[in-house]
């Protein structure tokens, strides 16, 4: 094998690596984190995300394309809710936290409706 080669394949290999980051982030509305829980709307549904740290949170629509009225928010215990709201086609958010054992209580909302947890995650 050439060092052209080699070098070749390299960069194959690390390109692959790199491609596949934007379907991973896009799959979780990019949020970090194992999935643990999903809250159902009309036509659209709340996912949290936790990871060691942080909890994460983004309302998903469920058939995307048409603007529509999407919200999510996630207040620690003790905190300030963090939020996203407005005219979106696939999703608001993501909104993270600083969730290091710390109830989180979290809201979603669409056009059609909406959603709170009360407090999870404790």
């Amino acid at each position: 094998m050439s060092l052209a080669t080699a070098g070749a394949a390299l960069w194959l290999a690390v390109g692959g690596v790199f491609a596949a980051a934007p379907q991973a982030a896009a799959a979780t509305g990019g949020c970090a984190g194992d999935l643990v829980r999903t809250l159902p709307l009309p036509d659209a549904e709340v996912r949290v995300y936790k990871s060691r740290t942080q909890v994460c949170a983004v309302t998903v629509a469920l058939h995307p394309g048409e603007r529509r009225y999407l919200a999510v928010s996630v207040q620690p215990r003790g905190g300030v809710p963090v939020g996203d709201a407005g005219q979106f086609t696939r999703y608001a958010g993501p909104v993270t936290v600083g969730a290091i054992s710390r109830c989180v209580y979290v809201k979603g909302a669409v056009a059609a409706g909406s959603v709170e947890s009360g407090w999870i995650l404790c």
